[in-house]
């Protein structure tokens, strides 16, 4: 057992696989820790939120400020206010009035502000524009000069009915992070529902290798079990068990994945349910491999030396034949759980994988990320990690199955 295991972290892929799949444990285990609570806690208001770190702009406004003249803070505070969108539209009111800008580069934003300022005037009134259009332009040309000249805001608070100004701030007043009550760090923003989406993932990631693993455990015992007695006694059980198999893997194994999930309903569709179902269609192929190797034991000295001395079948088989292909078992349970983890992922993005409002899974998270148009606003921190989850959890447990391959397998062995 020992020299097993030591040749087991001798094989590099295996190490590999292992060490990232471990990551992945540690990660799910320690980040609840750092970052507490409930993963589909609302703290947005509907709207994905970019990833960055979040500053209560009121408790700012109440903490003690530092002056600070940065030499390109004007300049850096105009390219980020004047979108693109912006510069489009004043192009094109360059293009309406018939001035030459071939030479101008939309992302100079000084050139372009000067050459604004130079040509625009509010009563001018071009040929053929709207009326709306026109107070577009206005209303553009009012927020871009009070971007440049403004030097200071004020606070106005509401004090018997009237505004009373309370304070002011200038643009070369800074506060400290670490001095503001309310910061919030989002490294991957939030989804549409206004949720932690790193601290969401995280657990969907635990709870999908759950499913995973109950998938493959169900999924395992099923097909070794019937690929052994398939196996070993022959005959008629043979028959029979080889074909039920067959009409299982006649029928497409997602297809029936499909219809069943359907019919339990969705409020019955929690995770186990859901993992069970997996499992509950994914054990043809493990029968039917289980079942050649077990033909190609069942007539070796050993196993016939066993039958003449009276043990009985389950012993034989426990004794003589699992621990044979107790290595392949292992494998067949890897790629089973890698199998489950994916069915889930794929079941949700139909809407048919486990409850929504109990506990997230990533093929949950994929599938609001898609009902929300995730992917064609550019919200790519809701679903584009997820992917990448997946992949990893996938590719980690294919490479250490690739490793347990070559060390049992000779005829790969380098």
């Amino acid at each position: 057992m020992k020299n097993t295991l030591r040749q087991v972290f001798h094989s590099s892929k295996f190490l590999v696989g292992f060490i990232l799949f471990v990551l992945i444990l540690l990660t799910i285990w320690i980040y609840p820790f750092l970052n507490p609570g409930n993963p589909l806690e609302m703290i947005g208001v509907g709207t994905f939120a970019k990833p960055g770190t979040y500053v209560s702009v009121y408790d700012a406004l109440n903490t003690g400020t530092e002056t600070l003249r940065l030499p390109d803070a004007d300049d850096k505070r105009v390219d980020y206010l004047l979108s693109d969108a912006d510069r489009v539209s004043m192009l094109e009111w360059f293009a309406i009035m018939e001035i030459d800008v071939s030479d101008l580069d939309a992302t100079d934003t000084e050139a372009l502000l000067d050459l604004w300022f130079e040509h625009y005037d509010q009563s001018i009134k071009p040929k053929g524009m709207t009326q709306a259009k026109r107070n577009f332009y206005k209303r553009l040309d009012n927020s871009v000069r009070q971007i440049r000249s403004a030097d200071t805001l004020k606070i106005m608070h509401p004090e018997e009915g009237e505004l009373v100004e309370r304070g002011s701030i200038n643009k070369t007043d800074y506060v400290n992070v670490g001095d503001v009550a309310n910061v919030k760090l989002l490294p991957l923003g939030t989804d549409n529902f206004g949720r932690d989406v790193l601290k969401e993932m995280v657990s969907a990631t635990g709870t999908s290798i759950v499913i995973g693993l109950i998938a493959g455990i169900v999924a395992t015992l099923i097909g070794l079990t019937l690929g052994l007695l398939a196996g070993y006694v022959g005959g008629w059980v043979d028959d029979i068990i080889m074909f039920i198999t067959n009409i299982f893997t006649v029928i497409p194994g997602f297809v029936l994945l499909i219809l069943i999930s359907y019919s339990i309903g969705q409020e019955q569709r929690g995770a186990s349910v859901v993992a069970i179902v997996i499992g509950l269609t994914s054990w043809t192929w493990t029968t039917r491999s289980v079942r050649s190797q077990v033909i190609s034991l069942r007539n070796r000295d050993h196993v016939n030396l066993s039958k003449l001395s009276g043990h009985s079948l389950v012993r034989i088989v426990a004794t003589d034949i699992l621990p044979y292909i107790a290595s392949y078992v292992v494998m067949a349970f890897i790629l089973q759980v890698s199998s489950g983890i994916l069915a889930e992922a794929q079941l949700s993005l139909l809407g048919l994988g486990p409850k929504t409002t109990v506990t997230p899974t990533l093929g949950l998270m994929m599938n609001w990320a898609m009902l929300y148009s995730a992917h064609t606003n550019g919200s790519w921190w809701a679903y584009f990690p997820v992917i990448l989850t997946i992949t990893l959890i996938s590719f980690s447990l294919n490479l250490m199955n690739t490793g347990l391959d070559q060390v049992f397998n000779p005829t790969l062995r380098d």
